[in-house]
């Protein structure tokens, strides 16, 4: 089992990264947030858990173990796979999702993309008792993420990166666009990691007013 990754960044994406170590560039996927702590050609660290089926190897990596943990706990729910694990930490911090199961907040987990009412209860079932919050302060939404920014078709990068998360391409164009409308200021600083989760916050709010009408 591949219990952490550290070693020089070599690429970072919107979904994906690649960590050299030992002369060996390794490939992981994660969340916005965890790949926004990564620059190429630095030093990068990350918890990992490894999933494996039997036509493939594929690694996950996380920021600390918190996320880790409860990634690990989430895939262990019938129906929740790593790619839906990875959408909740994207819209949720891992404080966030522990609270949402404990608290049975079914609006919360029907912000992520995939998660209808209907699996939100049966997440919170599955899962009750075993995601108790720790105390851990959730972070404030903007907080800093990537410093470089891509220089063309970075729009398109966006909608690229939710169409992984779940969402349809219609949707995703949809919501970028509603993003930056409403925030011109990342249209002129071109963030692409921050303009991501902009959106998916943007998204997961939207949701959740409709929701509570």
């Amino acid at each position: 089992m591949i219990a952490s990754l550290s070693g020089t960044v070599e690429h970072v994406a919107l979904d994906r990264a690649v960590i050299a170590t030992g002369g060996v560039g390794v490939l992981f996927h994660s969340t916005p947030q965890t790949l926004a702590t990564l620059h190429e050609g630095r030093p990068g660290h990350v918890q990992t858990h490894l999933v494996v089926k039997e036509d493939a190897l594929t690694l996950y990596g996380f920021a600390d173990r918190h996320e880790r943990e409860v990634f690990e706990v989430l895939i262990g729910a019938n129906g929740v796979g790593p790619r839906l694990a990875l959408a909740i930490l994207a819209v949720h911090h891992p404080e966030a999702v522990r609270r949402a199961v404990t608290e049975e907040d079914e609006k919360a987990l029907t912000r992520v993309p995939g998660i209808g009412p209907k699996m939100a209860r049966k997440i919170i079932v599955e899962l009750s008792g075993r995601l108790a919050p720790t105390g851990e302060q959730v972070p404030e939404e903007d907080a800093p993420v990537a410093e470089e920014a891509a220089a063309t078709a970075w729009h398109a990068d966006v909608v690229a990166a939710m169409a992984g998360l779940g969402w349809s391409e219609k949707e995703a164009e949809k919501a970028v666009a509603a993003t930056v409308a409403a925030r011109p200021e990342l249209e002129d600083s071109r963030d692409v990691a921050a303009l991501l989760r902009a959106t998916l916050r943007d998204v997961g709010t939207a949701g959740a007013a409709r929701g509570g009408r």
